[in-house]
């Protein structure tokens, strides 16, 4: 006879023992429960509870209420839309949220449910962190467990939760409101409550009892006694009904069964929920125990015998799995699994064979990529010896030139020396504009050396615009192009670089008193030469900043041409420059 552990599913395996021992366990009980009951004693028990919890229900709902009327009023008042706006200068501002801030505290005086206030908005002043009014980012919402309501609503309640103050943590309950103007999100108000207060009064005159009070949703929002945690009350409770009302609830075996008595009043948010033991109600009803008591005993007996069977059905392909998992090793002699299972078991081995085989296949792949790497670095390696062997060439042919009597090729080797180094520049793909500048000048002055006295430049650059950071070599490959095709038919030219700041970016322009840019492109283009430098350099600048920086070529109405290169300020690298050269 087949296995049916091998052949069937193991859920419908299950389903359907458990489900014919627990028919016949609920059969007894309704039968014993039926035989002596005690349902006058719970009707009786809930009827005052009720009663008692729909009096506190009205009498909380009254102060909640208050606190978002305030919050409603408080949202729509003038100098707070003014202040939230933010169309003042800085020094309004602050005086403007001074006035706010004290509004607001007198809110917290004047009430004394009221723990504290925070007003989330764009750019907040910072204060004492302590303080009961607080500034907040409105960047801030998501942090909040209420954040997910008020996203889709104008205002929502918080469950009890702890804010900072003076006397140290306090537990709160916190209602928040959107404020809008015609149509326009300014900010939220936050009210925070004394969850302290409200717990008082949903304790009422009575002690030792456990109560709780939940929001529309079902969601726990405080609680006072021993209260099981019951993440569903929508479960137990009505949801569709506006009365108040109780029901049993069953828990497990450390709780044991509650009587549940809920109060919800019409035009009320809330609901209190006061939980009884069900065996407290049902104390006398010792005959009762005594039978379900016996059924139960019996019923355990069963489900022992019955799982003690089914785990060791369970066990068994399980252990065979975790033994050849801890032996497995890649490439070595592993342990073969079973192939006669035809159910969950059987998909687990084939998927844990086919996992076997994915490692082998990754184990392969990362030999491979541990070579391409080392490869990879050898080459590196290589590549940082080349410019140290470019300098030391360059010195050398630098002090030969000098021994020979050659100044002018002496200082054009020392000015590509300088240049070399500052196109380099350790790795970085920013240096400031003095560097560039730099870079350029020696550039120029290497062309003045072939030219004679007919190149000339001039520079309009101030100090504080040279402390910033561009990419490099931005300015030379536009120099050299103005040089060889602008000036390509003349003895002389003169060009002149300016900078400045134009509406928060740096304008950088270029103009020469060349050929123009016309007869430039056409010259270009029969010779087939020219144009790599300025697109490297309109591609990085794009590739950098986007699509509103960048550069443009127009002719000059005197003659030549006008490059305009427009950047944004920086006062320092951008953060992915600093973070490769940190993984270097």
């Amino acid at each position: 006879m087949t296995n049916p552990f091998k052949k069937y599913r193991i859920d419908h395996l299950f389903f359907r023992s458990f489900a014919m021992l627990i028919t016949i366990v609920l059969a007894c009980i309704v039968w014993a429960s039926y035989s002596i009951s005690s349902q006058a004693l719970v009707r009786t028990t809930s009827h005052y509870q009720q009663q008692l919890l729909d009096e506190l229900n009205n009498e909380i709902t009254t102060r909640l209420v208050t606190i978002e009327q305030i919050s409603l009023s408080t949202s729509r008042d003038n100098e707070l839309i003014t202040f939230l706006m933010n169309k003042q200068d800085e020094y309004d501002r602050y005086r403007k949220s001074i006035s706010v801030e004290r509004a607001l505290a007198n809110l917290t005086y004047s009430i004394p449910l009221i723990q504290g206030i925070d007003l989330y908005m764009e750019h907040p002043l910072q204060g004492d962190a302590k303080s009961y009014i607080q500034f907040r980012n409105v960047s801030d919402l998501n942090k909040s467990d209420w954040f997910q309501y008020l996203d889709k609503s104008d205002f929502a309640w918080s469950s009890e939760h702890e804010i900072p103050s003076f006397q140290g943590d306090v537990p709160v309950l916190s209602f928040a409101r959107k404020i809008m103007y015609e149509d326009n999100y300014l900010g939220v108000l936050v009210i925070h409550v004394k969850s302290k207060e409200i717990r008082t009064l949903l304790a009422g005159h009575s002690s030792g009892l456990n109560r709780m009070m939940t929001d529309s949703k079902g969601q726990q929002v405080l609680k006072i006694g021993q209260v099981q945690d019951h993440s569903e009350l929508s479960k137990w409770m009505d949801a569709k009904s506006e009365q108040s009302g109780y029901v049993r609830i069953h828990g497990n075996k450390d709780v044991g069964d509650s009587l549940l008595v809920f109060s919800k009043l019409l035009e009320s948010n809330w609901t209190l929920v006061e939980i009884t033991s069900w065996n407290h109600i049902t104390a006398s009803s010792f005959r009762l125990a005594e039978v379900i008591g016996l059924i139960g005993i019996a019923a355990v007996l069963l489900v022992l015998l019955l799982t003690h069977y089914l785990s060791r059905q369970f066990t068994k392909p399980i252990k065979k799995l975790v033994m050849a998992m801890g032996v497995y090793s890649v490439g070595g002699n592993n342990v073969i699994l079973p192939t006669d299972y035809q159910n969950e078991f059987g998909y687990l081995f084939a998927g844990y064979r086919k996992q076997n085989e994915r490692i082998e296949e990754l184990y392969l792949s990362l030999q491979r990529r541990y070579e391409q790497q080392r490869k990879a670095e050898i080459e590196a390696l290589q590549a940082n010896i080349n410019p140290h062997f470019l300098y030391n060439m360059l010195d050398q042919l630098n002090w030969m030139a000098i021994e020979a009597g050659q100044d002018e090729l002496s200082r054009i080797l020392e000015l590509m020396g300088r240049m070399f180094r500052i196109g380099l520049s350790n790795g970085d793909s920013f240096i400031t504009i003095s560097e560039e500048l730099v870079h350029m000048e020696c550039y120029l002055e290497i062309q003045q050396l072939r030219w004679g006295t007919g190149l000339e430049y001039t520079l309009e650059v101030p100090a504080d615009i040279q402390q910033l950071f561009i990419p490099k070599l931005t300015l030379q490959p536009f120099v050299e192009n103005a040089i060889i095709h602008g000036f390509n038919t003349r003895r002389q030219g003169h060009i002149h670089i300016q900078m400045s700041i134009k509406d928060q970016s740096v304008q950088i322009l270029i103009d020469d008193n060349g050929i123009g840019l016309k007869r430039m492109v056409d010259k270009e283009r029969k010779r087939h030469t020219g144009g790599y430098g300025i697109r490297n350099v309109r591609e990085r600048i794009a590739g950098y900043f986007g699509e509103y920086y960048g550069i443009s070529l127009t002719e000059r109405a005197e003659g030549g041409t006008r490059v305009e290169i427009i950047l944004p300020q920086l006062t320092e690298p951008p953060m992915y420059e600093q973070s490769e050269k940190s993984m270097e």
